[in-house]
Formats: structure tokens, C-alpha cells, sequence
């Protein structure tokens, strides 16, 4: 894993864990709550996130497009996120998306939660302002006593001119900077440098079939552009909405990182529309974004380890199960790459391939029907032909 927190699923217990959620009677209804505000069930709130992620059906767009709609995703590993894009895209070429990186289409950065995303180039430069302040105030929690009494803007100049210099790694960071503050704690002095600058990862790393250190330069020396400034904070909300709604105030709050969000979405809210969960928070949501029916067959599909899907919402039982909950994941260990059956955490999967054999395992949680174990097969299959096109036998496994 690279630099950030993890931060997996904690959704607040589903109704009954079950492999398939019950379905309401009908999309919307009416409770008696003041605002009249219309329900939505927690399996139309499934299907309208599935869409807007758009894992509902393929689309045929570009991988900068998809991208951009999903305001980036969550990159801490070089590669695995290019499942993520293969299971959204019709089609999918991971070298599309391999040369955004070395055309500086797109960038790795650490932006949403001090995380490393995937974004645009155009996305790097506006969205890193905002979410600045948090990356500062996390960052300070872990090292702030490792560089106590070190004037910040000193270190940041420093720490520019070593990286637009040459890209570096952290370690070969902290050395340089040690240089200047001898006895100091070398990985604070680098770590607080990332928080300061828009540091962003530089190929090889991160490209398709290519590896590489972890090293940088700040987004201004790589992309030639200065960061945005004047980048309004409404905007993210509605493209968070967008592409992850319809939303609570926390929700938004615990994808971007940013706190008092409030006053914004209040400000935003004659252009918006309400809606309660069954729990009687309000939601809101742009008026022409897709609620499909909750009926709507939802496919089965494959999650890489830090799929947005999963991380982007402070009550995640519109995806995340009981299931999933009991499985007693370790906080500490590796993080499970979830299947969805119904629009639901159903199963984890593994993948390995050794001497010309690939081997694809898809562990349930429950027993599942021959229907369910019919689709996870062919999805299955698909997805390890794509990550081992030249293996001379691919496998998928079934394990309990």
C-alpha cells in the first residue's frame, strides 16, 4: 500500500445480511416526516450509486472520461485500479489508460482523505487546493513533533527545489532534507513536504506492465500549470453527487475529507433535491441524476481493493452487508477485493498466476445459486483474461 489511510468498509449493520436484499414495494414512498421529503429504500440507493459509478452496465467512454466523472479513483496500489476502470468501461485498454499517465493526462496525487487518487490533470490542479487544509491537518497528527520548531514554508521551499530537481523518493527526500536539518526525523521532514507541496508519482510507477519506485516532483513542475485557487467547493459537492449520490452531508464529508459542509449544501440546497433514507436522514441529490427502479437487474461484479464504491460514504450498508461485516476482515492485514451479486458485498476474490497459469478464486460468503455461481464464472473468466492475456491456462475457482 502507498502513502495514505486506509479506510475500509464500515457500514452500519443491513437488515439481514443476506445475499440478495429484500426489495421494497416500490421505489419512493412517503413517510410522515415534516419535510415530507420523499424515502428512498436502501436497494434504490444501491441502484442509483451502482449507476452513477458506473457499475450498473458498461459504458463505452474513454478511460479520461470515466476518470473525470467519477471525480478520480482511489490509487494507493501502482495497478489494481485499473480493474476498477475494466469494470466500469465496454472494452476497456489498460494502455489508454497507461498513457495518461506518461502523456500527463492524469496524475497519481494524494487528494480525497490524504489518499493517493488517480485524477485528471485538470482535477489535480483544482481539487488539490481545497482538500489542502485536511491533508496539512492529518499529516501534522503523525510527524507534526518530528518537525517542531522547522519554519514550514523554509521546508517547503526546500523540499520544492530537491523534487523539481530531480523526482525522488521519500527516502531519498528525507536524506536531502536531513542534509539541511541534521539529527531530525528524516520521514517527517518528507512526509510533512507531501502534505505542503501537490506532490505527484511519476512514471514508471503506476503504469500498466511496468514497475518502478514510489518517486516525485510537485504537479506544477510535471504538469507546467499552477495549482487553481478560485476552484468553488460547491462544485466538487455536486460533482460528488454526481457520480457517488444521492448523499448525506456526512457522506460528502467523508469522501472529500473536508468538515462544515454543511453551510454548502445549504447554500446549494433551491438547486437540489430531498430525500430521506430509512433511517430519516436527509439526502440530497442533483434533479436530473438517474434513480433507476430498485428492481433493475444489477450484475455481478468485481471490486479492486480501494474501489471509491466502497469508500466514499459515511453509511455504506447501501452496498456493504451484514455479510461482509461478519467476515472479521483484520484492520491490519491485506484489504479484501469484494464481488457485488444484486448490487451487494457478496464474496472476496484472489488472484495469482504462476508458470503460465492463472488462477482466479471467488470465495462467497453464503452458498449462492447456480444462476449467481453461472455469472461470478463468466465475469470471473473475463476479468482474469484481462489481467493474464498471455497465460497459457486461466482458471476461476469456486472456494468456500
Amino acid at each position: 500500500m502507498e502513502n495514505g489511510n486506509d479506510i475500509r468498509p464500515n457500514a452500519r449493520p443491513s437488515q439481514d445480511g443476506a445475499q440478495r436484499e429484500p426489495a421494497p414495494a416500490r421505489t419512493v414512498t412517503r413517510t410522515g416526516h415534516p419535510a415530507g421529503a420523499p424515502v428512498l429504500s436502501r436497494r434504490a440507493l444501491s441502484r442509483a450509486t451502482l449507476e452513477r459509478q458506473l457499475l450498473l452496465r458498461r459504458h463505452d467512454m474513454t478511460a479520461h472520461e470515466a476518470i473525470e466523472h467519477l471525480v478520480g479513483l482511489q490509487a494507493q496500489t501502482p495497478h489494481t485500479w485499473y480493474v476498477g476502470l475494466w469494470a466500469r468501461l465496454s472494452a476497456f485498454d489498460p494502455r489508454e489508460a497507461a498513457d495518461l499517465l506518461t502523456n500527463r493526462g492524469a496524475v497519481r496525487i494524494a487528494l480525497m482523505r490524504s489518499t493517493i487518487h488517480l485524477m485528471t490533470a485538470p482535477d489535480a490542479l483544482a481539487l488539490r487546493g481545497l482538500i489542502q487544509p485536511t491533508i496539512e491537518r492529518s499529516t501534522r497528527s503523525v510527524f507534526g513533533k518530528g518537525v517542531a520548531g522547522i519554519d514550514p514554508d523554509e521546508l517547503a521551499r526546500a523540499g520544492r527545489a530537491a523534487v523539481e530537481d530531480r523526482p525522488l523518493t521519500f527516502s531519498e527526500l528525507g536524506r536531502v532534507l536531513g542534509e539541511r536539518w541534521p539529527g531530525r526525523d528524516q520521514a517527517a521532514l518528507a512526509q510533512t513536504v507531501r502534505a505542503a507541496l501537490p506532490l505527484v508519482q511519476v512514471p514508471p510507477r503506476g503504469v500498466w506492465g511496468a514497475s518502478g519506485l514510489a518517486r516525485h516532483t510537485t504537479a506544477e513542475a510535471w504538469l507546467g500549470r499552477p495549482l487553481r485557487a478560485d476552484y468553488p467547493v460547491g462544485e466538487m459537492v455536486l460533482r460528488y453527487l454526481a457520480a457517488f449520490g444521492p448523499a448525506t452531508v456526512r457522506d460528502v464529508q467523508m469522501w472529500s475529507g473536508l468538515t462544515r459542509l454543511t453551510e454548502v449544501l445549504e447554500r446549494l440546497r433551491p438547486r437540489l433535491l430531498s430525500f430521506r433514507d430509512e433511517n430519516g436522514a436527509e439526502l440530497f441529490d442533483l434533479p436530473d441524476a438517474p434513480r433507476p427502479d430498485p428492481e433493475t437487474p444489477a450484475p455481478a461484479r468485481f471490486l479492486y481493493d480501494f474501489d471509491n464504491l466502497l469508500l466514499s460514504h459515511a453509511d455504506r450498508s447501501r452496498v456493504v452487508t451484514d455479510a461482509y461485516r461478519r467476515q472479521d476482515f483484520d484492520p491490519h492485514g491485506p484489504v479484501p477485493r469484494l464481488i457485488l451479486l444484486d448490487g451487494f458485498t457478496a464474496g472476496t476474490w484472489t488472484f495469482a498466476e504462476e508458470r503460465g497459469k492463472a488462477t482466479l478464486v471467488i470465495r462467497p460468503f453464503a452458498k449462492i445459486s447456480g444462476e449467481d455461481a453461472d455469472a461470478l464464472a463468466a465475469e470471473g473468466a473475463a476479468l482474469a483474461a484481462f489481467l493474464a492475456p498471455k497465460a497459457d491456462v486461466r482458471d476461476v475457482q469456486f472456494a468456500s
